[in-house]
């Protein structure tokens, strides 16, 4: 048999409180797939996956509702979500390093007495903006674009039905 949890339990191991779990209950995003004699929710590990991705688009700025049609539509697969993560933190991997490089520049002349020019530090200011601004507008695009795909999609399918009518 599956392994499986309550609410709290499953809150506990996820690190999400059981008011997010059972509010996404609610507005039918993340349903639990069982439940015991009394009531209680149980969740199964298809249901932590369906978690995962959940989280893991909310992480790359997708409101309830954009995960919601994102999930629903099925255009973008669980690797698709994962690799996604993937990339995202790669990029912020690359954006802190510069950033540390720039700060270690820094802390070297500072160290040595040397003086930081008006270059050093608008270059680490326009370091620490960038770092805040590059991935709100890369994920924005890059939502854009799945969107987009998912809307082909749905347009797709909605017409579908039109067309088995029409052979009729």
């Amino acid at each position: 048999m599956d392994k499986q949890w309550k609410v709290g339990d499953l809150a506990k191991l996820t690190g999400l409180t059981v008011r997010t779990l059972r509010f996404y209950d609610q507005i039918g995003l993340f349903s639990p797939s069982g439940q015991t004699e009394s009531g209680h929710r149980l969740y199964n590990e298809s249901d932590l996956s369906r978690l995962h991705q959940i989280v893991s688009l909310k992480e790359l700025g997708l409101s309830l509702e954009e995960v919601r049609d994102v999930l629903s539509g099925g255009a973008v697969s669980p690797l698709e979500i994962v690799n996604l993560q993937k990339m995202r933190i790669k990029e912020q991997i690359r954006q802190q390093q510069r950033l540390l490089e720039q700060l270690e520049h820094a802390s070297k002349l500072m160290a040595g007495k040397g003086q930081l020019t008006a270059e050093d530090f608008t270059n680490l200011l326009q370091m620490m903006k960038h770092r805040h601004e590059k991935p709100v507008i890369q994920r924005k695009t890059s939502w854009e674009h799945r969107l987009d795909i998912l809307g082909s999609f749905i347009a797709k399918e909605a017409k579908r039905p039109e067309l088995e009518e029409d052979n009729e």
